[in-house]
């Protein structure tokens, strides 16, 4: 809770003035019983009309100036809530996107969507159930008690006998509630992450004909949840059929021991009615309160979530100059006898127990080479050899374990996040294309004129199909660019990472589905136009790597061969039958 109220404060003087307000119109509200219980026993035994209306207006006026307080009052609540959740949603997404790699992989993406979206709803159901519901229901409570101890004590000592044994409850099982609706969150957090494999791999479900196998697997999933939630529910719901028990017993109470009252001439009849009132008041007051804590009790585990992003320790500190390591060489970029493994800094993060059962596998070994400024280098390997960890690591999404990485000099390590990235021109291997027009998924927020645009599409050798798409540039790419074919996606993001001509030039098997003209055509155009960008391309093809200055031959995390295409024709078996694999293919 200590998340919410911090969140709170920054409103607090509009949260003040719309409790208040509640205050007002709870406080009013206790009057009508009051004055009706005024008008049956005072005012009508008078026999005079007028003292009736007086009160009887009176009486409307409180209720409808209630009404306009509680009005007043939701809306500032609701207001309130909205502007707490979106700072909350703010401050998730700014730090979701400044985590690093390991910690990204320890949270797990659907646990990060499920604390954006049902977390902070339910933060923000919370702060506005705080400003109305924490209000009128204790009021109700202490103020029903109290007014009607001034009517008549014995009748409000059996309020006084019910409420402690309720809170008692309610406090008990609310304590219990909020490990369980943990569990609930955690288990959305699967049913999140299936639902978004599925939606996103709808057309290979449907194409090796799984809808049933996944909706086997989606429904074990569901019925996990539904089960914590509904345990959850149920517990939550405990206080409930006692209160109305309660209440009911209390109300007979009151009408046996009130007309015994009346007919013994103690306490006169009006008393009766108005505190049958207040007695449905102050149980109104009680229920409020069981529902403040069931969502208390899912606020605080939802929080407790956010929070656990919110405070995670950034775990990729800049370093001085001082304390970094210096580079053997001047080259523009330098790989220093690097070795990684991914789910090393997992390890005390929070939410790790996604690694749980696994060792820490090495992922690189000993991984050493140089580029000078526009020189190239072509990376290939078998699938899951280490091609794009080393991306990964050059553009600092994660820190090498030992070795250094260098850029212009500079451990990478020294670099603010933005003055690194502003040097990459970069297509990652699943990359993704914006729903948005041709023209702002290229541009992507940067400060491009027309002319770069359409330098940009043309180097891509994306202009003939730009061109006789309807608008061009202007045609509205749907989401992940559905209504693009494979290749007119990728030449559409190549043309965003030529756009700002970077200094550094990532293609991580971005021309998989090109046809072998087209590649040619695109790495013709960036050898031709881009002479000064460092290039790196990941590929599975010799034919685009072979015209690169160097080339990197990986297999299982490890360099088995580097050099020119030539030399490796030469020194390098591995490289040789990957060669003659595909080129005899091609002839």
């Amino acid at each position: 809770m200590k998340l919410i109220f911090h969140y709170m404060s920054k409103y607090k003087l509009s949260i003040f003035f719309g409790m208040f307000l509640k205050l007002l119109a709870t406080l009013s509200e206790l009057m009508i019983p009051y004055i009706l219980e005024h008008i049956i026993d005072e005012v009508v035994p008078l026999g005079q009309l007028g003292p009736v209306i007086f009160w009887g207006l009176l009486m409307i006026l409180t209720a409808v100036v209630t009404r306009q307080l509680n009005v007043f009052a939701n809306r500032r609540s609701v207001e309130n809530a909205h502007n707490v959740s979106y700072d909350v949603r703010q401050d998730l997404f700014t730090k979701t996107a400044n985590l690093s790699g390991s910690q990204f992989d320890a949270f797990g993406l659907p646990s990060l969507i499920s604390r954006m979206t049902s977390d902070s709803y339910n933060v923000q159901s919370c702060v506005r159930s705080l400003q109305t519901m924490c209000i009128r229901a204790p009021i109700l409570l202490a103020g029903g008690i109290a007014v009607t101890m001034t009517m008549d004590p014995v009748l409000s000592s059996i309020l006084c006998i019910m409420v402690p044994v309720l809170a008692v409850i309610i406090i008990g099982v609310s304590r219990y509630g909020i490990p369980l609706y943990n569990k609930v969150q955690e288990k959305l957090d699967d049913v999140v992450r299936i639902m978004r494999e599925n939606i996103t791999g709808i057309r290979v479900v449907k194409a090796l004909s799984k809808a049933d196998y996944e909706k086997r697997h989606f429904g074990a999933a569901n019925d996990e949840m539904t089960r914590s939630d509904i345990k959850a529910s149920t517990v939550m719901a405990i206080p409930g059929p006692f209160m109305q028990t309660c209440l009911n017993a209390g109300l007979t109470l009151v009408v046996i021991v009130g007309a015994n009252r009346v007919n013994n001439g103690v306490m006169k009849p009006g008393v009766i009615l108005a505190f049958l009132t207040y007695f449905n008041m102050v149980m109104q007051g009680v229920m409020g309160l069981n529902r403040i804590f069931m969502m208390i009790s899912k606020a605080s585990a939802s929080a407790d979530r956010i929070g656990k992003v919110l405070s995670a320790d950034v775990d990729q500190k800049i370093l001085s100059l001082k304390e970094a390591k210096q580079p053997a060489g001047d080259e523009f970029i330098r790989f220093e006898h690097v070795n990684f493994s991914y789910n090393a800094g997992a390890e005390g993060l929070v939410d790790a127990s996604a690694f749980a059962g696994e060792g820490r596998e090495q992922c690189l070994y000993d991984i050493s080479f140089a580029l000078r400024k526009g020189e190239s280098l072509g990376i290939i390997g078998p699938t899951g050899c280490g091609k794009t960890t080393i991306i990964n690591l050059l553009m600092r999404f994660y820190d090498v374990e030992d070795g250094g990485v260098f850029v212009d000099g500079r451990d990478v390590r020294t670099y603010e996040k933005d003055e690194l990235h502003r040097k990459f021109g970069v297509v990652f291997q699943n990359d993704i294309v914006f729903f948005n027009t041709l023209r702002e998924n290229i541009r992507f927020g940067r400060d491009l004129n027309e002319e770069d645009l359409r330098r940009a599409v043309e180097d891509a050798v994306a202009a003939e199909y730009v061109d006789s798409l309807e608008g061009g540039l202007d045609y509205q790419a749907d989401i992940k660019g559905a209504n693009l074919s494979g290749g007119q996606k990728q030449r559409l993001l190549i043309a965003r990472a030529l756009a700002g001509d970077p200094e550094i030039l990532i293609l991580d098997d971005s021309s998989s589905a090109l046809d072998y003209k087209t590649d040619a055509m695109l790495r013709k155009a960036i050898f031709e136009h881009h002479k000064n960008s460092t290039t790196i391309m990941v590929a599975q093809r010799v034919s685009s790597i072979q015209n690169m200055t160097h080339i990197l031959v990986m297999d299982n995390g490890k360099c088995i061969g580097y050099g020119s295409h030539e030399e490796l024709l030469k020194t390098c078996p591995e490289y040789q039958e990957i060669y003659q694999t595909q080129m005899g293919a091609m002839a």
